[in-house]
């Protein structure tokens, strides 16, 4: 990581690079791109860009952390909040699917690309990624010994099954900037908290 002491002036600059890198990744993947892509989308020369990233692969490292590190720290205080469990996962829904929006390319950069980071740039990703599926599942737990969880609920499929719901709709929401994303937030926790069958009672007598 490139280290500097020009301020906030820099950072925001840096900002900048990263977002226009993960604008160039989701679109072209990271093999099929380029630092003189990357430069273009930002509007400098293909040699300046090395004032942010020694290489299109710490570039990559950057976009990708860049993309799951915010969203980690709001699930910490979403678990550790004293909401019951449907506010927790209203929380915990809003907040990944919200980050899709705000982070826009960058989190779908480190769902596709973080393969193609060296194995300690990955783990670093990884821990964070664990880190987040772990504090949802302990939402999950607490949810099961409150009651408002049926007792044989495995948690941690029920994490990675969440995990899954938001990774899927955020690429939509990526692709589409005028989705309603509250629209979806409301649908997701609907097909959560009452799956799909139909629950009326039947008088068996009829």
């Amino acid at each position: 990581m490139k280290q500097h002491s020009g301020g906030s002036r820099y950072q925001d600059q840096r900002k900048q690079a990263i977002m226009s890198a993960a604008a160039v990744f989701a679109e072209k993947g990271f093999h099929g791109s380029s630092t003189r892509d990357i430069a273009e989308r930002l509007g400098i020369k293909q040699g300046s860009l090395y004032y942010y990233f020694n290489s299109k692969q710490e570039a990559l490292g950057e976009v990708c952390l860049f993309g799951i590190e915010e969203y980690v720290h709001r699930m910490q205080d979403i678990a550790a909040s004293e909401q019951p469990f449907e506010a927790k996962l209203l929380a915990t829904i809003t907040s990944h699917l919200s980050s899709y929006r705000e982070r826009n390319e960058a989190l779908k950069v480190y769902n596709d690309e973080r393969l193609y980071l060296p194995e300690e740039r990955r783990t670093r990703l990884k821990q964070l990624g664990s880190q987040y599926r772990r504090q949802l599942e302990g939402i999950f737990e607490v949810g099961k010994k409150s009651g408002a969880l049926r007792p044989a609920l495995d948690c941690h499929f029920a994490a990675q099954a969440v995990i899954g719901l938001c990774n899927a709709w955020g690429d939509i929401i990526v692709r589409d900037p005028n989705m309603n994303i509250f629209d979806i937030i409301q649908k997701c926790m609907d097909l959560l908290l009452n799956g799909f069958a139909e629950r009326r009672k039947t008088d068996r007598n009829q």
